[in-house]
């Protein structure tokens, strides 16, 4: 059975979600460390449904039943995935990410995930921020 692309929240408690991710990725650090293969993109999805299950503020409900307003996903990459899209090295990726020039979220001290729209607004040329990157300063 394979899962949909885009999935209803996990019907998980947030704190077992918090603690399932304090347990698991540095597990999966190391091992993509080690094998330097990135995760599916499955693993990946299955993480950040895991972040945002112990993200979610107490009280919140858990799925998304019933709800007519549906808000558009993001589409989020790794790190060295939007390094190859831009044409540089992961660490010119991270440095926009810290300094807020590329918009992200940090899913562990050392994982990023990119949000593809931001992404494309450097990439192309738009403006961010009202500042104009420069993709060729990678």
């Amino acid at each position: 059975m394979t899962a949909p692309e885009t999935a209803s929240p996990l019907p998980i408690d947030r704190e077992v979600a918090a603690e399932l991710l304090r347990v698991i990725t540095p597990a999966l650090t190391a091992r993509v460390r080690t094998d330097g293969l990135p995760l599916s993109a499955r693993t990946v999805a299955v993480l950040r449904q895991l972040h945002d299950a112990a993200e979610r503020p107490a009280g919140q409900p858990t799925a998304d039943v019933g709800s007519e307003d549906h808000p558009t996903p993001t589409v989020e990459l790794a790190v060295v995935e939007a390094a190859r899209r831009l044409g540089c090295r992961p660490r010119w990726i991270r440095t926009l990410l810290e300094s807020g020039r590329l918009r992200g979220r940090r899913v562990h001290p050392r994982m990023w995930l990119v949000d593809e729209a931001s992404l494309d607004e450097l990439r192309f040329g738009r403006t961010t921020r009202g500042r104009r990157e420069d993709p060729a300063q990678c």
